[in-house]
């Protein structure tokens, strides 16, 4: 059986792991460094988009929690997961306890950043 290579990461990056999505692709998870403060949904998936990454999935989250919870604050921090059945809504995930629940979008929540690289 062949190594899964973890790819090269830059200084204050975190290797979280590898995973495969809903289309059977996989791809590694690389935690950006730095932690931005409350904002919105759309400003944080702005804020993501202009470091070079992303906010994680709700399953990229529960990998960081599961794992890398001491790179988080207690507190409350946004995913790039809409909440299909509310418009207006995303999911967020508490990292004092772990559980993931949505939220209106205008909600001010934290963000840490993800880069994905595929396999």
């Amino acid at each position: 059986m062949q190594q899964l290579q973890v790819p090269p990461i830059a200084e204050g990056e975190i290797y979280i792991g590898a995973i495969g999505d809903k289309n059977g692709d996989f791809y590694h998870v690389i935690l950006l460094p730095g932690d931005n403060d409350d904002a919105t949904w759309q400003e944080q998936l702005d804020w993501a988009k202009s470091i070079g990454g992303d906010l994680p999935t709700r399953v990229e989250q529960a990998m960081m929690w599961a794992d890398h919870r001491d790179q988080f604050k207690k507190d409350w921090y946004w995913s790039n997961e809409e909440y299909e059945r509310v418009s207006g809504c995303a999911w967020y995930q508490y990292f004092g306890f772990g559980y993931q629940i949505f939220i209106d979008i205008y909600y001010k929540c934290r963000a840490r950043a993800v880069r994905r690289l595929p396999i």
